[in-house]
């Protein structure tokens, strides 16, 4: 890298970690809060040191390339890793919470999820509903509503195992819209979702359904945590971006602060360029 686009990369480095840091210092213990976490598999240091703020009514973004640490870290975030450090969700330490509490207060769509029973479409999205009062007609009105907010709308008697993979993923994000239906609850709740690459298996028109979709739950005041690789979606929906590599943060801030060529091509190490659509959106290329 020659000198002036190194000079550039720490500026925006820099520039990257004020944002955080100014940002972070007045949210007290409301949100996510991840300090000085690292996760370790067997002998091997997958992710180190990570530290950021997420709030509800938002859609944080995490990417970066393939390798770096997002997933681990996710999965650290919704209790299925241990780590060393600490997540907080509502101040409360995630590694204290029940399955139970966890699951009332947040949904989790992993990356790939594997069904060998012959269950309908129906059946599979209704395993997401906790609460025991609804009855049988109320259940059916709540599966053929995340259904139709998926893209779905009258699959409840299909076999899970006929549906496509973009399908079958589009029915799993059903399920966990029927976990955290509502992003507050009637006692203040405020709930989560943590998507593992939501749109990897989907055309365009679904992807940004979802990502719609995701936004507008952010929107009515639950929060978002989402692992992207796709950064023009993540310019779209992203109200903050983090970027890792390597098993460490090297950005964090909103999309304009974070989106930027320099830092973005040291992440992914590939030259990119900031491009706009004819009406104004930054969309990004490789700059070959």
């Amino acid at each position: 890298m020659d000198p002036a686009a190194q000079t550039r990369l720490d500026r925006a480095l820099k520039h990257s970690m004020i944002k955080q840091n100014t940002g972070d210092s007045a949210c007290g213990t409301s949100g996510l809060d991840v300090r000085g976490v690292s996760i370790s598999i067997g002998t091997t240091q997958i992710v180190s040191h990570v530290s950021f703020h997420a709030t509800t009514g938002e859609v944080l973004a995490i990417i970066g390339p393939s390798g770096s640490g997002k997933t681990t870290l996710l999965k650290a975030i919704t209790g299925e890793f241990k780590y060393a450090g600490h997540i907080q969700l509502a101040g409360d330490e995630i590694g204290t919470l029940s399955s139970e509490d966890l699951a009332y207060v947040r949904g989790v769509l992993p990356q790939a999820s594997f069904i060998s029973f012959p269950l309908t479409v129906s059946e599979v999205v209704g395993l997401g509903i906790l609460d025991l009062k609804l009855d049988r007609r109320n259940r059916a009105l709540r599966v053929g509503e995340a259904l139709q907010k998926v893209g779905l709308a009258g699959y409840e008697g299909r076999t899970y195992q006929e549906l496509s993979g973009g399908e079958q993923q589009r029915a799993q994000l059903a399920r966990v819209l029927c976990q955290v239906w509502e992003p507050i609850t009637p006692d203040g709740t405020k709930r989560w979702l943590f998507l593992d690459e939501p749109v990897s298996s989907l055309d365009i028109k679904h992807q940004y359904q979802i990502m719609q979709l995701a936004a507008d739950y952010a929107n009515r005041g639950g929060g978002v945590v989402a692992v992207l690789h796709d950064l023009n979606l993540t310019s779209a929906f992203a109200d903050k971006v983090m970027v890792m590599k390597s098993g460490k943060m090297v950005g964090l801030g909103t999309h304009d602060d974070v989106l930027q060529a320099e830092l973005l091509s040291h992440a992914y190490d590939i030259p990119l360029e900031i491009c706009q659509t004819p009406h104004g959106r930054p969309y990004l290329l490789p700059s070959f």
